[in-house]
């Protein structure tokens, strides 16, 4: 193949040579062909409809963007996609030709490690250079965008590798590259600036100013790679006839790759791989102990109180068995076997009986908590197998925020999913099972696996007199809490700490990245022992966590950023701490600890259904003080364990924290790139009805997410929700960013796919089951309430002012406490009418009042409140829903059946805006027949009959009809 015959040496005859410049030629040509024809065939064609965008048309708009251009229609689209498959195979060799460039006749400007990345990277570049050309952003926006965005995330590794590995002798080439790779990231800032002027500010213009800059990206971008041409010239492509010399063809290529590929660069792709794998085992882990406690809840929450499956949480002592010497030395030679069977947790989605789910989750994930202390314990001598397996751990957690972020919130191979609510289970355990048996493989050489894991590490030390096995089991007792409660969801401590509108606090999009970023930068402090260990950081760590707590919106979030950089930066060093102590009694007592903590966080707000839970009502704070304490016995012990260390000359292992920075960056850039892809995507809010200005409102008591076979509901939630055009929905026992509910919050999903605006109601530090409000409308203030409680449980409400069709329209949102204190509830239904009453604007209650209608309460709540029920007819088993409106048109309402989602109905009212607002008046309640209702505005036809999905209209069978009343005065 080189320009000196040297392959030719061994034998062959050639056939044809030719230049390798043409392939550089070839491509340019191919690349400006296909988008430039189409740009001429589409101005040709359909250039009105090209310049066309979602908010103008021509004149305002008047250049046709790329992606108009060659994906929307045909011819173009033809031509162009015709000539990018002519453009795949020099593209290709191109990058192929770089690579051997930059290897051989570059004097190996580069390592051979960066040339094989280099490649990789261009490789990637142009499968997804396809993806997005030939799957258009009409065929599928989600995999045209990812194509998209990943190829734009290629080229900055491409232009600047390239640029790296240029020779120095190509000076023309050089200067070339230097300055379209200048011009090309340059143009991204106004590029981007226009999108933004288009998107968001909907200027008329600044799309076809926007599309002069990806246009230029494209000439830019060709002609980068155009250069190669004059890199190329001593390069020539031969075919030659081996046919009477195969030894010839062999040796050839032998001698390439014997040139290029050093044990040093097969030791890093080992390495590499394996840390992948161990990463993926990592996110196992805590996919399985996220679900565990979910599972759990299912019981209590069917049973209303203890049900005795709680009792699964004590698998979680399951390290309890490493005071075993033989049984810690079969899982670090065997841990392959080990994690394997651990899979039988991500396996227990097929088992389809609720009770025998939790057992294998719980089963999956003792071996698994056993498989992971287990390899700490027995490493704990081998400094380098140490850091390196907590690393992996930690950055599995990491992976599990990552996924739960694109899944909004949920795991895809939780057992609670399958593949009708969009579960991966199956893909998630049999990758796990391949990631088991390279471990195996991996393992099954001695030799192998010392020089993979064991090239850095030097022995530790037993642990000093001073040190404490006790303050080392609770800091890590405190830390795995810590990370469990708070930090397995990006959005958890946003939900702990919102607050009403307008301080509503940060967005799960795209501040999820923010948190992720935050827990990798305090991962890469924990190569900072004398940082990490200070009680200056501890005292930092302690100000965040009670800033956190008294604080609330962006304060508290900002405050828990910190809280988890330091959790991170601190947690390898706990764990180095509590493995150098005997191990059942120590790991015994942090698991221990661990529960403890985790029974009194579902204490603070459950106490009505446990014994004694009187004294841990609403007590988070001596939770979060009682955890600084215990991390700061932790410190205490690890610090003087790590000064011992430091003597010893720790030599960690390098290419581990290499691999880690490397792992947190790229988790950071799938971050962004899922938040903006959940951001793009998300839906605007649209009412349904605004011609009439009408809109539906609901009422629903979700019952955390899980429906009757232990299922997240969140699909089934959104397909009623959108198929009842509710416009305006309160959701109740919706707080779900608790340990026992998996940190996920149902309303993520719900509001991004079908376009609505949250508002979560009262932080999860403020003790209560949850009340949420989905709203199509903008949310102009609102306020979230604690409704007296003295004693028992604590009741939430929302009192929302929207903005309905320009008339300001306020709402509340609310869940009562339980009929078992009558005293709570007069209290917190007068409290209710109160709000209601000194209101001066149109008015809409959604409710959960637990009263029977025309009892006292029920008087209480609309006649002092000075509003009216929308149906007082109806006294069939109303017992604790009820809607109640003022100020506004009733047209109808509607009780719909929950379908097995959860055990309490949807009730629905729909409403009119009227042109000028309404004193409270009492209602006539006159019906009429739904001919009399305009046909865009009736209730939904599906539901009638048998329903569809298990929904449907019941208790009257069909929805109710009302004459609009006048505008009437005070009565």
């Amino acid at each position: 193949m080189a320009a000196d015959g040297k392959e030719l040496a061994a034998g062959g005859v050639v056939i044809a040579k030719l230049p390798a410049k043409w392939v550089a030629y070839s491509h340019t040509l191919f690349a400006y062909s296909a988008f430039f024809s189409a740009l001429v065939v589409g101005c040709l064609t359909q250039y009105e409809k090209i310049v066309r965008n979602e908010y103008y048309g021509y004149p305002d708009e008047w250049f046709p963007s790329v992606s108009a251009t060659t994906g929307d229609r045909y011819p173009a689209r033809a031509i162009f996609q015709i000539f990018i498959a002519l453009t795949s195979g020099p593209r290709f060799m191109l990058v192929f030709l770089w690579y051997l460039y930059i290897t051989r006749k570059a004097q190996r400007t580069a390592s051979t490690g960066f040339a094989k990345f280099l490649l990789f990277v261009g490789w990637v570049r142009t499968v997804s250079c396809g993806g997005w050309v030939y799957i258009t952003s009409t065929d599928d926006h989600n995999t045209h965008d990812i194509a998209m965005i990943l190829y734009l995330l290629c080229t900055l590794p491409w232009m600047l590798g390239t640029l790296s590995t240029s020779s120095n002798r190509e000076r023309t080439s050089l200067r070339w590259r230097r300055w379209l790779c200048g011009a090309f990231f340059t143009s991204l800032v106004p590029m981007i600036y226009f999108f933004i002027q288009h998107k968001v500010h909907r200027v008329p213009g600044a799309y076809t100013h926007y599309a002069f800059f990806e246009w230029a990206l494209i000439l830019y971008d060709v002609a980068f790679d155009a250069v190669t041409a004059l890199e190329f010239q001593s390069f020539e492509l031969a075919v030659v006839d081996v046919s009477q010399s195969t030894r010839g063809l062999g040796a050839s290529f032998r001698n390439v790759m014997e040139d290029n590929v050093s044990p040093s660069t097969v030791r890093l792709f080992s390495e590499a791989r394996a840390f992948l794998v161990d990463s993926y085992l990592a996110f196992v882990f805590w996919s399985m102990l996220t679900s565990l406690a979910l599972l759990i809840w299912y019981f209590p929450l069917w049973h209303m109180g203890i049900s005795g499956y709680e009792a699964f949480l004590l698998v979680t002592i399951s390290p309890v068995l490493l005071g075993i010497k033989q049984l810690r030395y079969l899982i670090r030679k065997h841990r392959g076997v080990f994690h394997l069977l651990s899979l039988v947790g991500v396996a227990s989605y097929m088992v389809k009986d609720p009770a025998g789910r939790l057992a294998t989750t719980a089963l999956g994930i003792a071996l698994s908590l056993l498989t992971w202390t287990g390899l700490w314990v027995e490493d704990r001598d081998k400094a380098g197998k140490l850091e390196r397996e907590v690393l992996v751990w930690g950055l599995g957690l990491l992976a599990h925020c990552l996924i739960k972020f694109g899944w909004q919130t949920l795991n895809p191979i939780w057992p609670i999913m399958d593949r009708s609510n969009g579960g991966w289970n199956d893909a998630g355990l049999m990758l796990g099972v391949v990631c088991c048996i390279e471990l195996l493989l991996r393992d099954a050489s001695t030799n192998r696996s010392e020089k993979l894991f064991d090239r850095s590490s030097q022995p530790i030390s037993k642990p000093a007199v001073s040190e404490s096995w006790f303050q080392a089991a609770c800091g890590f007792g405190a830390v795995l809490f810590v990370l469990h409660s708070m930090y397995t969801d990006s959005s958890t401590i946003m939900r702990w700490t919102v607050d009403g509108y307008p301080n509503y606090g940060p967005s799960p999009v795209p501040w999820g990245v923010v948190t992720i970023l935050a827990l990798g930068i305090g991962m890469l402090l924990s190569g900072n022992r004398s940082l990490a260990l200070s009680w200056a950081w501890f005292g930092v760590g302690s100000a965040a966590c009670a800033v956190f707590y008294f604080s609330s919106a962006w304060t508290a979030y900002y405050a828990g950023l910190i809280l988890g950089a330091y959790f991170m930066s601190i947690t390898p060093h706990i764990i180095r701490s509590v493995v150098g102590h005997p191990p059942g009694k120590t790991l015994f007592t942090a698991m221990m600890i661990y529960n403890v903590l985790c029974l009194a966080h579902v204490w603070v707000v459950a106490y009505e259904f446990v014994p004694g839970g009187v004294y841990a009502r609403e007590r988070t704070n001596w939770i979060l003080a009682s955890i600084m304490l215990l991390t700061a016995a932790g410190i205490n012990t690890a610090a003087k364990a790590s000064i011992h260390y430091k003597a010893t000359q720790l030599n960690l292992i390098k290419s581990a924290r290499a691999f880690t920075r490397f792992g947190i960056f790229i988790i950071i850039i799938f971050s962004a790139l899922v938040a903006i892809l959940r951001g793009t995507n998300a839906k605007a809010p649209v009412p349904h009805f605004p011609e009439h200005k009408a809109f539906t409102a609901g009422i629903w008591t979700i019952h955390f997410g899980l429906d009757d076979n232990m299922l997240a509901s969140e699909k089934r939630m959104r397909d009623v929700i959108r198929d009842l055009r509710l416009d305006v929905v309160g959701v109740l026992e919706s707080d779900t960013m608790r340990i026992i509910m998996g940190n996920r919050e149902t309303a993520q999903f719900i509001a991004e796919d079908l376009g609505y605006y949250i508002d979560y109601g009262p932080s999860s530090m403020k003790h209560t089951w949850g009340c949420l409000m989905l709203s199509k409308f903008p949310i102009i203030k609102s306020t979230h309430h604690l409704l007296p409680s003295p004693v028992g449980e604590l009741a939430c409400a929302i009192h929302a002012t929207l903005d309905v069709f320009g008339q300001p329209v306020d709402f509340i949102v609310s869940h009562n406490g339980q009929e078992e204190n009558p005293l709570d509830r007069e209290m917190q239904t007068t409290e209710l009418a109160r709000i209601m009453r000194e209101s001066p604007n149109p008015f809409v209650f959604l409710g959960y009042v637990v009263t029977k209608p025309f009892g006292p309460l029920y008087h209480t709540l609309f006649d002092d409140g000075k509003m009216n029920d929308i149906d007082p007819t109806d006294d069939f088993d109303r017992w604790c829903e009820y809607i109640g409106y003022r100020g506004l048109n009733r047209i109808g309402y509607a009780r719909v059946s929950h379908g097995d989602i959860t055990d309490t109905e949807i009730q629905t009212g729909l409403f009119q805006v009227v042109d000028r607002p309404q004193d409270w008046w009492k209602a006539q309640h006159e019906r009429i027949d739904e001919s009399q209702v305009p046909a865009q505005i009736r209730y939904p036809d599906m539901f009638k009959g048998q329903g569809v999905r298990g929904h449907r209209y019941h208790v009257f069978d069909a929805p109710k009809y009302f004459k609009p009343e006048p505008p009437k005065t005070n009565q």
